[in-house]
């Protein structure tokens, strides 16, 4: 297919407010997809009939395919165009929410939940697109915007799910994403113009297969280890076939014209420290998110929990999403004036206070929601440029 190199000559947006907007407001639908069942998970192995460590694929698979999506809709928005394959990831996560409400057991309530973790491509996207049609005095506070919105909508999604699945079912909040998936689909078509910029080349079809295989792979062990036994066939086996996955997939990248993920990039050591840091860094914050939570109902008969309803416990956690509204673009002008590397740095140091404020403070409410609140200032969202 003919394709248009890299320029610096990109028509902006006529209506760029409006392009912001629009945009900005996909991180609200992504955080909402992402803390959907956070709040339940204490609650659907007795919902859904299915063992703790089942239930905890309703996080794991969202997870693992945002890890494939977001460099695969990368490279296809690079060779299709940007608008196009936000169009169509938008259009999969509403699919996936819609499957999920109607979805008769775990099993596909899990399948469903992975369609939505392709919402994490939506905001790679998204800023991509900011870059390409905006003008360049209001790129920065594009960005800053949609880091914004993704902590109005973890601000609102905690308390949100609560209520709604307290008084209604669970199901109903697989509707409301729907809902919200097709109407960020009509509001992208509508006011989002195509980028011009092209890459061409082709797709790494065998990389997007094999990155996936061993994601999974390794991920089912680990979460199934202590359900099926550490040292049983099936959890080895898996652990095996991640390694020979991994490595092969490695050769692989290293021989094709055009890879799915550059590793000789990758290998560089300013690349490389800086995706260790950021992969610490989303494990330390996603963790003690799920912690805080899981805490917070736990029955008081354990010993650390303290038996919050659905609805108190979101309401609990409200400072967190107010610290993320707040902190985003407060972390976007840092990293504008002193650096990515300062801004990595400072929300890394922050976070580990917060950690060990929640690993040594006395058990109270208080003290556990001002300790994950102090982590939660620590995140901000990707801001990936350009495959040009």
């Amino acid at each position: 297919m003919p394709t248009t190199p890299c320029s610096s000559e990109v028509v902006t947006s006529p209506r760029p407010t409006v392009v912001i907007g629009v945009l900005a407001s996909c991180g609200l639908a992504v955080s909402l997809m992402q803390t959907l069942v956070v709040p339940l998970l204490p609650q659907f192995p007795r919902l859904l009939s299915a063992s703790p460590a089942t239930v905890a694929w309703l996080v794991t698979a969202t997870l693992v395919s945002a890890a494939v999506c977001a460099p695969v809709m990368g490279r296809l928005g690079d060779m299709y165009g940007k608008r196009r394959i936000l169009l169509a990831g938008l259009g999969i996560v509403t699919v996936g929410s819609v499957l999920g409400a109607v979805a008769p057991n775990v099993g596909v309530l899990i399948a469903a939940r992975a369609l939505q973790g392709i919402a994490m491509g939506v905001i790679a996207l998204g800023i991509s697109v900011m870059r390409d049609v905006l003008p360049p005095e209001r790129v920065g506070s594009g960005i800053a915007l949609m880091s914004s919105s993704l902590g109005i909508g973890g601000a609102i999604g905690l308390p949100l799910t609560g209520v709604v699945a307290q008084q209604a079912s669970w199901r109903w909040l697989f509707v409301g994403a729907a809902v919200l998936g097709a109407l960020q689909f009509v509001l992208v078509l509508l006011v989002v113009r195509e980028s011009p910029l092209r890459s061409g080349g082709r797709f790494d079809l065998p990389g997007a297969v094999g990155l996936s295989g061993a994601l999974v792979c390794l991920l089912l062990a680990i979460s199934k280890g202590n359900e099926w036994g550490w040292g049983s066939a099936l959890v080895v086996g898996l652990l095996v076939a991640a390694a020979v996955l991994f490595a092969v997939w490695v050769v692989w990248e290293l021989r094709v014209g055009r890879p799915l993920v550059d590793l000789r990039v990758s290998a560089r050591p300013a690349v490389l420290w800086t995706n260790v840091a950021s992969i610490a860094v989303g494990f330390g914050m996603f963790a003690g998110f799920l912690v805080t939570t899981q805490i917070l109902q736990a029955p008081r008969a354990t010993g650390y929990g303290f038996g919050l309803s659905l609805v108190v416990a979101g309401v609990t956690l409200l400072p967190i999403g107010g610290a993320m509204t707040i902190f985003s673009p407060v972390s976007a002008r840092v990293s504008r004036r002193r650096g990515a590397r300062t801004s990595l740095v400072l929300g890394a140091t922050i976070l580990g206070v917060g950690n060990l404020l929640m690993a040594t403070l006395p058990g109270s409410i208080p003290l556990i929601v001002a300790a994950s609140t102090t982590t939660a200032i620590a995140r901000r969202s990707p801001t990936p440029r350009s495959h040009c």
